[in-house]
């Protein structure tokens, strides 16, 4: 499987992830966002992480299907990751083992898809979907 095709792949996951994550940190009421544990977050810090979450899952996809500053999906990532690290070691200070691998999994998807990506932005590369080309004498042709 192509790098492109597999980062792809990644970051569709990542996207329906943290669209799913963060929208509902955004539209739960306070009641529902206060977690069990010793450490306890105030709500609008968790709404606004909820919104980087949804940010961070548009910059996953739309700069590489419009081809618009594709640089962004590389930052995105890396700003996921950093999101990321913040709820693993909340997990693991509540004692939530479970949430804490996810955390950690996603994280390093995240960590993959900013170093794929950043590899590509570099080198040039087109982070678009690659569909099927065309003959070039097939352009010109008329019917």
């Amino acid at each position: 499987m192509k790098k492109n095709t597999m980062l792809w792949i990644v970051q569709g996951l990542l996207a329906a992830m943290f669209l799913l994550a963060g929208g509902s940190k955004v539209v739960m009421s306070a009641e529902q966002l206060t977690a069990p544990g010793p450490v306890q977050l105030p709500v609008p810090f968790i709404r606004f992480i909820g919104v980087c979450e949804v940010l961070g899952a548009i910059g996953m996809i739309l700069p590489g299907l419009t081809g618009i500053r594709p640089g962004l999906t590389p930052l995105g990532a890396a700003g996921l990751v950093i999101i990321m690290i913040g709820a693993t070691v909340i997990n693991i200070i509540n004692g939530m083992a479970a949430f804490a691998i996810l955390t950690i999994v996603l994280g390093l998807m995240a960590a993959y898809v900013a170093y794929g990506r950043s590899a590509m932005v570099r080198a040039g590369q087109a982070q678009t979907p690659t569909a099927p080309s065309m003959p070039a004498d097939a352009s010109n042709r008329r019917n």
